[in-house]
């Protein structure tokens, strides 16, 4: 059992630190965005999404919480519905916010998401807000951050909401394959003796690496050029 906490340590280890860099916007990812057409928008959407830690380790909260497929599709699709809104909307009316405390916001739901898996708000004797409505916001919040990423890049007008929606389209790609795994690994365990060892391990690092990321993200704040 140690074995099995220490191996998903690590797994979470260079899922953050691997991740952490890659999820910033690069000068590579401009010149892709350069030298090809909308399908090039698709692609570094799909690839914001797979190295965005953030997002899913959010996500991962949300599918602990759930045990049967439908529940998951629901929920999946409540958040994608949330981050669809304004990653659409505050890229194409130009909204910006300082990506430092958007990141942190986005940081605050995955140590949301493991205070509340881990019952939190029963222990704080408070009645735990509802969750697909909760889940519903923090997709728009993720939204707003990933408009941030998007906003970035040099996208130029021609074509913009073309450009919008197809760097959306591959957020979305993106989310489904990096689900495919997440929702198979915890579906695959929930009928294991182990599982609840393993769930209130998972979780408790979902709490400690989400106060992490917005401390990171607040430390970038506030020492900022």
């Amino acid at each position: 059992m140690k074995s099995t906490f220490k191996g998903f340590l690590v797994f979470i280890f260079l899922l953050f630190s691997g991740t952490i860099f890659a999820h910033d916007v690069s000068s590579g990812d401009q010149e892709i965005l350069n030298n090809g057409g909308l399908l090039s928008y698709v692609f570094v959407g799909a690839k914001h999404m797979l190295t965005g830690y953030d997002h899913l380790l959010f996500l991962a909260g949300v599918v602990f919480y759930l045990k049967r497929f439908k529940d998951i599709v629901k929920f999946i699709t409540v958040f994608t519905i949330g981050h669809c809104i304004t990653l659409t909307g505050a890229s194409y009316l130009g909204i910006t916010a300082n990506e430092h405390l958007v990141d942190a916001v986005i940081a605050l739901s995955v140590f949301y998401k493991g205070f509340e898996n881990l019952g939190g708000f029963k222990k704080l004797k408070v009645k735990s807000p509802n969750l697909l409505l909760m889940v519903f916001l923090f997709g728009l919040i993720h939204g707003f951050g990933l408009a941030t990423r998007l906003q970035s890049f040099a996208i130029g007008t021609e074509q913009f909401l073309l450009k919008i929606l197809s760097f959306n389209l591959g957020v979305e790609v993106g989310q489904v394959l990096a689900l495919i795994p997440i929702v198979f690994i915890i579906t695959k365990w929930q009928k294991k003796n182990s599982y609840q060892a393993f769930y209130k391990a998972a979780n408790t690092y979902l709490i400690l690496i989400g106060l992490v990321l917005c401390a990171h993200q607040l430390y970038g704040y506030f020492h900022q050029h």
